[in-house]
């Protein structure tokens, strides 16, 4: 395994990881399909307020803003993401709000948003237990009351029965991606090599994702504040069968304040 820094996040998210990605976050069937299930799941209405937190380039909150709602903001700390998201935005002329902060320390004010976000596994990307825990209690603070906070995480069951030390795609006709996967008590530490087959080597990095039990996340989210948890296991999105790493299975986590 590569030497692993920490603090990986705060560059990964590039121009790099929109290609190894795409299969997931440039899919905008895939998209529709969830935000078709946050609307369904969350009861939405256009007049919520809605913070996509960790979310990127914003593929679901542009979404729901071409759907109608009027008051969604993306926060995610890539710069590379939010500038992509506010061109994309003012292309479509949608009104979505994108503002780049880190997710344990917004800086917005408390009670703003019915509704909070994490989609496509964005959550468990510190190797301190604590500092996700910050991120929670953040999301319950930015909470008006009765409101809800849906968390896409992967499934840690599904994960460890049919674990693969070991994949590989190719992104496009160019790139390839190498995938090399090992456990260390709850982290998955993932080393990322991906090679062009004109230009070589583009990236070789180490990645951690914390897993969480069922009963762990729960009990983090009753640290927080929320008084009701629901859990659904084995949440598959893919039309394909493959190896989506943490994407493949997931379980969805609705928390209510």
């Amino acid at each position: 395994m590569a030497k692993f820094d920490p603090e990986w996040w705060e560059r990964m998210f590039d121009e790099t990881y929109l290609i190894t990605d795409a299969r997931s976050v440039c899919d905008e069937h895939l998209t529709c399909k969830e935000v078709d299930l946050l609307e369904h799941v969350l009861g939405l209405e256009k007049s919520f307020s809605i913070l996509d937190l960790c979310g990127g380039q914003g593929r679901h909150s542009l979404e729901l803003s071409r759907r109608g709602f009027q008051d969604v903001t993306v926060l995610d700390y890539s710069k590379f993401l939010v500038e992509l998201g506010m061109e994309r935005a003012k292309r479509e002329g949608l009104n979505t709000r994108f503002i780049r902060k880190d997710a344990r320390d917004t800086g917005l004010p408390s009670r703003s948003f019915t509704t909070i976000i994490v989609m496509g596994s964005s959550f468990g990307y510190f190797v301190d237990q604590n500092e996700d825990q910050k991120i929670l209690n953040e999301a319950y603070r930015l909470l008006k009351p009765e409101g809800s906070f849906f968390l896409d995480l992967p499934d840690k069951e599904h994960l460890l029965k049919d674990f693969t030390p070991q994949s590989w795609h190719e992104a496009n006709d160019e790139i390839l991606v190498c995938r090399q996967r090992h456990l260390d008590g709850d982290i998955l530490y993932t080393r990322e090599v991906v090679v062009s087959k004109m230009r070589g080597l583009i990236r070789d990095e180490t990645y951690s994702t914390r897993l969480y039990s069922t009963k762990k996340i729960m009990r983090m989210l009753v640290s927080a504040g929320f008084n009701t948890v629901d859990i659904q296991k084995d949440f598959f999105t893919y039309d394909r069968k493959g190896d989506y790493g943490c994407m493949t299975h997931r379980m969805i986590v609705i928390a209510r304040k």
